[in-house]
């Protein structure tokens, strides 16, 4: 197969959502819009005709280039409407023209020489009742609660709303990419692919709330948020069983986004997913890299 390494003002956009649109692991994460968001100046590895693609998220760090996996990207790596073997995985991955890189490839791209890493995903095409029936008990308890006291949840608060409560909640890392964030968010939401779900205390109070990408078949609990009230009242819970009753009998998969957290996994879990891991590759460290150009 020939591979070829486009830098960013070579690729070819339309070409390029069209062939992320029609991939059978298609993901919001490797739209140009997105990455463009968490990774301005992201390149590419592609196939002829854009029938294999692998988006490329460089940085670099005193002047020296490399490939991290960005921030609210769960999952990249290489995306097709055709099968995906071992062979083109590897053939990717020896072209990748960088020293260092930590990626996490997608559920699509089982590799043998990765690392697997635990995500949580639940089908959504049956009815409420049968996927309520699946929860374990300490969901449907902790669901209860928040009814009893008269939690309710909306999903139509805006963007600047979930926003101030975010940042005001999640100050010690909001504040390293609140721009980033935001840009995120609003843009998703303007373009369709963001829902805003949010619980409130029976005064109005605002407690928990959560940021979902969606695709036509995918939803991806992306950046969820709880104050001090709403983990006492439970409130996320409510919010995501207020989605499952939502987006129930339709062809979806609800993305839980991980995670390697035991008491994480537990609350996913809990609401009757399956574990569906995604796969990371890596090469050199930077520290190491580092060493290595102090050598030369």
């Amino acid at each position: 197969m020939d591979i070829k390494y486009l830098k960013h003002n070579e690729i070819d956009y339309v070409a390029w959502d069209e062939s992320i649109a029609s991939s059978h692991n298609a993901l919001v994460y490797a739209q140009s819009w997105y990455l463009d968001i968490v990774s301005p100046g992201w390149e590419a590895l592609v196939s002829s005709d854009y029938e294999y693609l692998m988006p490329l998220p460089v940085k670099r760090k005193y002047g020296i280039p490399f490939l991290v996996q960005p921030v609210l990207s769960q999952q990249l790596g290489i995306f097709s409407s055709q099968k995906i073997d071992e062979k083109i995985l590897h053939g990717f991955i020896r072209k990748i023209p960088y020293l260092s890189y930590h990626l996490n490839l997608n559920e699509g791209n089982k590799y043998s020489k990765a690392t697997s890493y635990p995500n949580y995903v639940l089908d959504l095409n049956k009815g409420y009742e049968k996927l309520h029936w699946a929860y374990s008990k300490n969901t449907r308890r902790n669901i209860s609660k928040a009814t009893k006291i008269g939690i309710y949840v909306k999903s139509d608060i805006s963007v600047e709303e979930f926003c101030d409560f975010y940042f005001s909640v999640e100050k010690s890392t909001a504040e390293l990419n609140k721009e980033l964030v935001h840009k995120l968010i609003e843009n998703g939401y303007n373009r369709g692919a963001i829902e805003l779900y949010a619980a409130f205390y029976p005064d109005g109070e605002l407690i928990a709330a959560l940021c979902l990408l969606k695709s036509e078949h995918r939803l991806i609990y992306l950046l969820p948020v709880s104050n001090a009230k709403g983990k006492q009242w439970s409130g996320m819970f409510l919010i995501v069983d207020e989605i499952i009753r939502d987006k129930s009998k339709t062809d979806v998969l609800l993305d839980f986004e991980g995670s390697r957290v035991s008491g994480v996994a537990r609350f996913y879990r809990g609401f009757g997913s399956y574990n569906k891991p995604y796969y990371h590759v890596e090469r050199l460290s930077i520290p190491r890299m580092m060493d290595l150009f102090k050598k030369k």
